[in-house]
């Protein structure tokens, strides 16, 4: 058993069994041995490849498409620009290079802020976004008050998710001798979800949306509705792996449901546009344009490689249909780029 994997036997050993939401939460953020807070798990030598990996048309498009909003916000003097999770900053960066290019205005009036609570992945932002003057922040919470334009690309799918058994019981991690282990290992169809973290947080941006102004892009892979079902998964070195093998050494998510997050920003008072499949979304913001205009610029090998991110970030068959999109938005916004009227 590993360094973290002992820590949270002794804890069980000592208050008994934890909840699954409560495993995924130390295994994902424990302050020392957390996946996230330990390690920098992104791209080819890490454990999985995010969609600002892939292609800086990602990124550019997402700064487009905060630069569209900031026009139909009325041009605020004053906005912020938030990332959740920002990982290694390069989505932060491809964004702002965009934006730079297309509305030195918007640049000029935006803050940069960030909710990271790795140490080491702060580092990482800070020399990718170098000049930019970025602030961190441990929570959304503390972020100021001001109209806002907010991404979480892959961020939501890793907040926990609570389990249930078919008799109501909420599904626990104890102890087989030293090893950890689920207490029932009920089949995976009898078991449901959900997520208070996630919609919780869904409720708190609306309600600055709302209040502040402003929009949100929240991205990710999931589905409209969750049918039921065990969907928590662990990935390693781009496989998957145990969930309970070595807490900290993988990446812990679970699909988001999409119609949960939506339901609770239109409680808040906010508009929920989407979610729209990650391909449409991209379509419509222009990446087969921009990536033509790249290609045009570039080598044989450079065309492959642009070619073949553009299918991997919009194909129905890779990421275009698994990953969505949902936007969460001031009501008087009634038409935001890459949905359909709201």
């Amino acid at each position: 058993m590993n360094r973290l994997g002992q820590i949270i036997a002794r804890r069980i050993r000592a208050r008994g069994p934890l909840t699954v939401a409560e495993f995924m939460a130390l295994a994902n953020t424990h302050p020392r041995h957390g996946y996230y807070t330990s390690r920098a798990p992104f791209g080819a030598a890490g454990d999985f490849i995010t969609a600002p990996d892939i292609s800086q048309m990602f990124g550019e498009l997402i700064g487009l498409w905060c630069a569209s909003v900031w026009e139909q916000m009325g041009q605020p003097r004053r906005v912020l620009l938030v990332e959740l999770g920002p990982g290694r900053g390069t989505l932060a960066s491809d964004a702002l290079r965009a934006i730079r290019q297309v509305s030195p205005a918007f640049r000029q009036a935006l803050e940069l802020h960030l909710v990271e609570t790795s140490r080491r992945l702060r580092a990482e932002q800070a020399a990718a976004l170098a000049g930019e003057n970025p602030a961190w922040h441990d929570a959304f919470a503390h972020v100021p008050r001001a109209p806002l334009l907010l991404i979480a690309n892959e961020f939501f799918d890793a907040l926990p998710v609570r389990q249930f058994l078919p008799d109501g019981r909420e599904r626990r991690v104890g102890l087989d001798g030293d090893a950890l282990r689920f207490l029932d290992e009920a089949s995976a169809p009898g078991v449901s979800e959900d997520s208070p973290e996630r919609q919780a947080l869904a409720t708190a941006i609306a309600e600055r949306v709302v209040a502040e102004g402003g929009a949100s892009l929240l991205i990710d892979y999931g589905a409209e509705r969750h049918d039921g079902g065990d969907t928590l998964q662990a990935v390693r070195r781009h496989r998957y792996a145990p969930v309970l093998e070595s807490p900290g050494e993988a990446d812990l998510s679970a699909p988001v449901d999409f119609g949960a997050l939506a339901k609770a920003a239109r409680q808040a008072g906010a508009a929920a546009h989407g979610p729209v499949g990650q391909g449409v979304f991209l379509r419509l913001l222009g990446i087969e344009a921009r990536a033509a205009l790249l290609a045009a610029k570039a080598s044989a090998e450079q065309r492959a490689q642009i070619s073949s991110a553009l299918r991997r970030l919009t194909e129905p068959d890779a990421m275009g249909a698994l990953f969505k999109v949902l936007a969460i938005a001031d009501p008087r916004l009634k038409l935001l780029d890459g949905f359909a009227p709201c």
